[in-house]
């Protein structure tokens, strides 16, 4: 076997020091965007077995509820209410639900371990996982706002808000499921806590707000998912007042960015460990 010096490898394989020591030379890390796309299309093939399933469930869930909401619900501000809650219901169920599962899982199996040696920011892999998840929502959102409109009679003029509402309502379930997950010591309490945080997306975005009182309106107000029922909700009225959509949407993008940042922290915490 041929020996080869060091320096004249192209780039130099080997980093030799002035006091004669030899270190290896790592690479540079990679850049936020191409990491933040290799990771996103690597968990959506893996994640690509289990989307009939995942569109099935989260789709019939919502337009079941809606269906049950029929006969207590004829029309009007309520009708929206429902149909707003009950689409954005669907990304709950992934973005939320879902992804603090995974994160539950991925850390309790030592998965986190793969990612920690990869040269990638952290934030790269939050952004990526949670942008897999939350594109599954896209079809399901879609079909039950338009089975919605159709049941409750309301207009579809307005549906392209979506277009905002999914990725800005999504950023921000999604980061609140990624840090339930990798916070929780376990993954049995992981899962729980995404449950609870699916329920909880259920029961105060779907129901009327104007029938709740006003401490359940109080914890309303706190869900990042609010925002987003709140601006699909304003835009099926004849003469949207599109300040307020902005104002909502705005809300969501701001509390995404923040559940994001908390996730990514969260990431760090549980890789060192």
């Amino acid at each position: 076997m041929s020996v080869v010096p060091a320096g004249i490898l192209p780039g130099g394989a080997l980093a030799v020091e002035e006091d004669g020591r030899g270190a290896a030379e790592l690479g540079p890390r990679a850049r936020l965007w191409p990491a933040l796309v290799a990771v996103y299309r690597a968990q959506l093939s893996r994640a690509r077995v289990a989307r009939i399933p995942l569109l099935f469930v989260a789709t019939f869930q919502s337009i079941g509820i809606m269906i049950l909401m029929r006969g207590v619900v004829d029309g009007g501000g309520e009708a929206e209410s429902v149909v707003a809650g009950a689409s954005v219901l669907v990304v709950a169920f992934v973005a939320l639900n879902l992804l603090a599962q995974y994160f539950g899982q991925l850390r309790a199996s030592g998965g986190l371990d793969h990612y920690a040696t990869l040269p990638v920011p952290p934030a790269s892999v939050v952004l990526g996982a949670a942008g897999a998840y939350a594109s599954f929502t896209v079809p399901g959102t879609v079909v039950t706002a338009v089975f919605g409109c159709v049941l409750f009679g309301l207009p579809l003029a307005h549906l392209w808000v979506l277009v905002a509402v999914i990725p800005l309502a999504g950023a921000a379930l999604a980061g609140l499921g990624a840090a339930l997950g990798l916070l929780a010591p376990r993954p049995e309490l992981a899962t729980l806590l995404g449950q609870l945080g699916m329920s909880a997306a259920l029961l105060l975005g779907v129901l009327p707000a104007d029938r709740m009182p006003g401490v359940v309106r109080f914890a309303r107000d706190l869900l990042p998912s609010t925002y987003g029922v709140e601006a699909f909700a304003r835009t099926f009225g004849a003469h949207p007042d599109w300040a307020f959509v902005a104002g909502d949407l705005a809300v969501c993008a701001g509390v995404g960015v923040v559940s994001l940042a908390v996730a990514t922290w969260a990431y760090r915490r549980a890789a060192v460990r």
